[in-house]
């Protein structure tokens, strides 16, 4: 698949949620780092996709552990939070 449409499919993907809550956060966060992440990086966004809303919004602010195959780098910049705009 030509990235260019696997970045358009994992962004209607992640601004399409169900709870304006998880399209902000998982949303966001895509739109701060995705077309700068590698094939591994756009795997590993496609699986936390995968993912239910609310433990993936949970590991986001620390009130589960991430599970091991989320742990690392693309995790840590996902829980700083620091990508969201609320001013919209």
């Amino acid at each position: 698949m030509k990235r260019e449409i696997r970045l358009k499919k994992l962004y209607f993907r992640a601004w399409h949620r169900g709870t304006r809550e998880a399209d902000n956060m998982i949303g966001g966060f895509f739109d701060k780092y995705g077309a700068t992440w590698s094939d591994a990086q756009l795997d590993w966004f496609e699986e936390l996709l995968e993912q239910e809303d609310v433990d993936v919004m949970a590991w986001a602010i620390g009130t589960l552990p991430v599970p091991v195959q989320f742990e690392g780098p693309q995790m840590d910049d996902f829980r700083k939070l620091d990508f969201i705009d609320f001013a919209k």
